[in-house]
């Protein structure tokens, strides 16, 4: 799957058959930000924290998400919410 087809699915509203963190990723695009922490808060790894410390910066609390970055072994990112997104897409695509 690419970039722009998974970029589609959201706007078709079809959610693809993908792992945990893209789907938590498509949960959030779709503007389902409960269903994407959701599911990340299931995942104990560092990519599941850098999902979650996107999410929580996304949700505007830079404290909790500066725990999550820690957690990821990351630096909170000095790009749009936008930019990250897609980064974390493509990363885990």
């Amino acid at each position: 799957m690419t970039l722009d087809e998974f970029k589609d699915s959201v706007l078709t509203n079809e959610k693809p058959d993908v792992n945990p963190l893209l789907s938590a990723l498509w949960y959030d695009a779709a503007g389902q930000w409960d269903s994407a922490h959701r599911i990340v808060q299931e995942i104990s790894s560092r990519e599941g924290s850098l999902v979650h410390a996107y999410l929580h910066r996304k949700e505007g609390d830079r404290f909790n998400a500066g725990y999550w970055y820690n957690r990821a072994g990351r630096e909170m990112p000095a790009v749009s919410i936008e930019e990250e997104w897609e980064a974390l897409v493509r990363e885990f695509l």
